[in-house]
């Protein structure tokens, strides 16, 4: 019974032996294929660094602001008689906008007009009775008095007068407007918005560290959401002389030819200020820049002992034009950056380059035409 037991045991224990090593034998021919198997290279796209002369600029954002911009009220309560202008009209100078009511006034001008000429009547009756000693030099003055005074009351009612006849206050191009005829406007309505918008203004902000690189007269290039691949010149005109104490930045104000009336008050831009001087750098394509927080850094395609691979560099970036970016260091004109498919890639990483379909690249891109 005993040898039975201790044969069962054995036969067991055989079979199990026999099963861990059939196993154990798959497992390391396995691991050996595994070892010997080499991974496919990534498919990448990539494109030259190139040397470049760039100007040196400063970016911005700002607003663009009215040459000369004014909400027109009423100055004095009155009736609505005529509205000589439309909704977005161009007028000039002095030309009449809105015409109240005067009958009040009128009658009342007549009335001093009047008044005005018995007192000068008057104060020459006093003036020749003060020759012959007549009258008494207090009754010259008050005769003087009266003149004065009626004369004053005809400046007051002409002026009264000149301010309902509302006129547009300098050369530029009217809003959308408020009033209708027969319209009761009290003091301080508001009647229309007249612009004058060639030249108009571009207003940015810049650091105080580009203080000292910031004059009166340097170049700008502006470009809007508005107005895709058309670049506006202008030049800066003013600089305000104290920072603001809460952000730090300086105000500037650069004025811009708008002959066509493009550009609209209000509007957001974008805007490089020109500094003299050229600088070379090396400018790769912006999609071939990898972001990282512990710093930022491209892939450049190099061959090793045989084998073509991508190697990380970290580099310093600076100004930003169109879809190219520049390179102070890490890079070299002519070296092969990789510009799609980095995020399958590690240091050392064998690659595959495919340039057929790849997009182009350029410091001033244009929209393309449908």
């Amino acid at each position: 019974m005993n040898k039975r037991i201790l044969l069962t045991v054995l036969v067991a224990l055989g079979v199990l032996g026999a099963i861990f090593g059939f196993k154990y034998r798959q497992l390391s021919q396995a691991k050996a294929a595994m070892a010997a198997r080499k991974p496919q290279p990534a498919t990448v796209t990539t494109a030259p660094a190139t040397q470049e002369q760039w100007s040196l600029t400063l970016s911005a954002v700002g607003t663009l602001e009215s040459f000369q911009g004014t909400a027109i009220r009423a100055e004095i309560e009155g009736r609505v008689v005529r509205v000589a202008f439309e909704s977005g009209a161009a007028v000039k100078a002095g030309d009449v906008l809105v015409e109240m009511d005067t009958a009040t006034e009128d009658a009342q001008l007549k009335s001093y007009e009047a008044s005005a000429r018995l007192a000068v009547a008057n104060l020459g009756r006093a003036r020749d009775l003060q020759q012959s000693n007549t009258n008494t030099k207090a009754e010259l003055e008050l005769a003087e008095a009266n003149a004065d005074q009626a004369a004053a009351s005809v400046e007051a009612t002409r002026a009264t007068l000149a301010k309902k006849r509302i006129v547009a206050p300098f050369a530029g191009r009217v809003g959308i407007r408020q009033v209708n005829v027969g319209q009761f406007l009290n003091k301080g309505d508001q009647i229309l918005t007249l612009e004058a918008v060639d030249p108009i203004y571009a207003d940015f902000a810049l650091p105080q560290q580009n203080v000292t690189q910031i004059t009166v007269g340097l170049p700008v290039q502006v470009d809007l959401d508005a107005f895709p691949g058309r670049t506006f010149s202008g030049k800066i005109e003013a600089i305000d002389p104290r920072l603001n104490p809460t952000t730090r930045n300086l105000r500037v104000r650069a004025t811009l030819d708008n002959h066509d009336e493009a550009l609209r008050p209000g509007m957001f831009a974008r805007i490089a200020v020109v500094l003299p001087g050229d600088n070379n750098v090396v400018a790769v394509p912006a999609t071939a820049i990898v972001y990282s927080p512990y710093g930022n850094s491209v892939y450049v395609a190099e061959t090793k002992d045989g084998v073509l691979t991508a190697q990380q560099r970290f580099v310093t970036l600076g100004v930003r034009r169109g879809d190219l970016i520049a390179l102070t260091d890490g890079v070299k004109a002519g070296e092969q950056v990789i510009t799609t498919g980095q995020g399958k890639l590690r240091p050392g990483s064998a690659i595959s380059i495919n340039n057929k379909v790849i997009p182009a690249s350029s410091a001033n891109p244009k929209p393309q035409e449908s």
